[in-house]
């Protein structure tokens, strides 16, 4: 498998964490509990030995095309394969809101069917825990995440490649700014 470029994934959160679903099916970076978590699914960086949940069409000799899509004002993420045969697809997501003693807290739920006509799936679920092999020394401090895909770098081998997990104070007091607008105290304070 190759790399996929980084527009050909779509974000999923739960405003703890977050994964990233290529258009292929596979999640290639996801960290629990947390934004800054050691990985669990770190394809993206190593596509050998970093780990992935791919459910993708078996391929036939039909050609498959892929397609992204969010339901409307939600978090909700589609992935839709298209081949002669039939139309697939896999809806992805993280449940926002849930007290830590409900069931969906911290979940990550896929859920997969067929549109119409026919189409078989297969699943790799292959995780990669702890990638960095290290102890976290960080506490959760309610900041406001600068992004939460860390340091993945623009672009590989290039010169933009900075830990961007901390927070940027600017950018920070304009999320505050526009929560506060928009009537969102508590999320501000």
């Amino acid at each position: 498998m190759t790399y996929q470029p980084i527009e050909n994934y779509g974000i999923i959160g739960n405003m703890h964490s977050v994964a990233l679903v290529g258009m292929n099916g596979s999640i290639d970076w996801f960290c629990l509990p947390r934004f800054d978590s050691p990985s669990i699914f770190g394809a993206i960086l190593d596509n050998a030995k970093g780990g992935r949940f791919q459910i993708c069409p078996v391929p036939t000799s039909n050609a498959i095309t892929h397609k992204q899509f969010y339901w409307p004002e939600t978090n909700v993420l589609v992935t839709r394969f298209v081949s002669q045969d039939g139309i697939g697809e896999v809806v992805d997501y993280m449940p926002v809101g849930v007290a830590p003693s409900e069931p969906g807290y911290h979940w990550l739920i896929r859920r997969v069917r067929v549109i119409r006509g026919t189409m078989c799936f297969r699943m790799e679920c292959t995780p990669a825990f702890n990638y960095a092999r290290d102890t976290h020394t960080t506490e959760p401090t309610g900041a406001i995440v600068a992004a939460a895909t860390t340091s993945l770098p623009e672009g590989i081998g290039g010169e933009r490649n900075w830990d961007y997990r901390f927070t940027w104070i600017r950018d920070a007091a304009f999320t505050v700014y526009a929560l506060m607008r928009i009537g969102f105290t508590t999320e501000a304070a």
